[in-house]
């Protein structure tokens, strides 16, 4: 891989590309020389303790976060502190948050036909017939009317699934999409993604739920005071992890 994003063979851009990328708070260092190549289509899991720089990884990649050193790229567009190449990469990824971000005072449609209007130029019934795909995808059609608060924790996740896809974006990256939802909505979100994968969509998702690791994911990046410590397909990952960290963290979370 040469330094903008593209394989080695020269053919399909990478659809994310982070190079010796490093992210400060002040004298804390967060992320220190990371290094990730993650193919068109494929699904990565990263895992890890609290702390260890999963949630500023990915929000490095679309520039919730302003990486301070190394590179990133998203399908070939290297991100930069320009508005223009913050913007351009922003098209290409889907961001879903651990607490919905859905606008109250908005109906379920409302959320997901704002941004295809007002960023993509999109007329309002190019919208809402998009809308309206996206959330037949994930099987809430009939809550378009209604307003965040009269959904479930797992029905409000799903929606913020489908205003991301709204944007039609090439990459989706979920940040601890079901950690903030009572145990029996975890399934329903995790069905979703499972769909979205089995659809081909690449993805980034930062979580705990191991067994959607095992089930999804091609590859599985453990992480560590701010380093990848060791990354490997989930088979390998979860019989036999190469570091003693990753061990320790392996016996803490599976029973």
């Amino acid at each position: 891989m040469n330094n903008s994003g593209i394989q080695k063979d020269g053919t399909t851009p990478l659809a994310v590309s982070m190079q010796m990328v490093e992210k400060r708070f002040g004298d804390f260092t967060a992320l220190s020389d990371i290094n990730l190549a993650v193919s068109k289509g494929e699904r990565i899991v990263i895992c890890g303790p609290s702390g260890s720089g999963k949630s500023t990884l990915i929000r490095c990649i679309n520039h919730i976060e302003k990486h301070d050193g190394g590179e990133i790229f998203v399908n070939g567009i290297k991100l930069t502190q320009d508005e223009k190449s913050v913007d351009m990469v922003r098209r290409e990824t889907g961001m879903v948050f651990q607490n919905f971000n859905l606008f109250p005072h908005m109906t379920i449609l409302e959320n997901c036909v704002l941004a295809p209007m007002s960023a993509g130029g999109l007329s309002r019934k190019e919208s809402v017939d998009r809308a309206m795909h996206f959330l037949e995808r994930v099987k809430i059609p009939d809550q378009a009317n209604k307003y965040p608060i009269q959904l479930s924790g797992g029905q409000q996740q799903r929606v913020a699934i489908a205003r991301a896809l709204c944007m039609q974006p090439k990459v989706m990256l979920f940040d601890e999409p079901t950690s903030a939802l009572d145990p029996e909505m975890v399934k329903e979100v995790l069905e979703t993604m499972k769909g979205l994968a089995n659809d081909g969509m690449t993805m980034l998702c930062v979580t705990h739920e191991m067994g959607f690791a095992r089930e999804v994911a091609d590859r599985v990046v453990f992480m560590d005071k701010g380093r990848i410590m060791e990354q490997a397909e989930p088979e390998q990952f979860f019989t036999t992890p190469q570091t003693d960290r990753a061990r320790y963290f392996l016996d803490q979370i599976i029973h």
